[in-house]
């Protein structure tokens, strides 16, 4: 008494199935993980060989410093960029409104 082949365990199986029914089984079985993680936080300071491992510090990178004027630099060098870019597509609106093919 006490074995538990594949046909009982089948059968009880089937048992539980019947009595739960198939769409109750998946959220049992999350309810029963969520409790089981729950216990196990929960005793996991009680035993002696569970001490809690100190915390490593990772090394401090240090990030590259940048200049403000090479900030400055980058950023009127794209605005320089945008004011063309804003400036050829007032070119072909204008050709465009006019009738021309624009100029490429």
């Amino acid at each position: 008494m006490g074995n538990l082949g594949v046909p009982e365990l089948l059968i009880i199986g089937v048992v539980i199935v019947l009595l739960f029914g198939s769409k109750k089984l998946p959220e049992m079985a999350r309810s029963l993980g969520r409790s089981a993680k729950i216990l196990k936080a929960e005793t996991s300071g009680l035993r002696p060989e569970d001490e809690p491992q100190p915390e490593v510090k990772q090394p401090e990178t240090k990030q590259p410093e940048i200049k403000q004027a090479d900030v400055a630099q980058a950023d009127a060098a794209q605005i320089a960029r945008l004011q063309q870019q804003v400036d050829e597509l007032q070119q072909q609106l204008k050709n465009a409104q006019q009738g021309q093919k624009p100029a490429n």
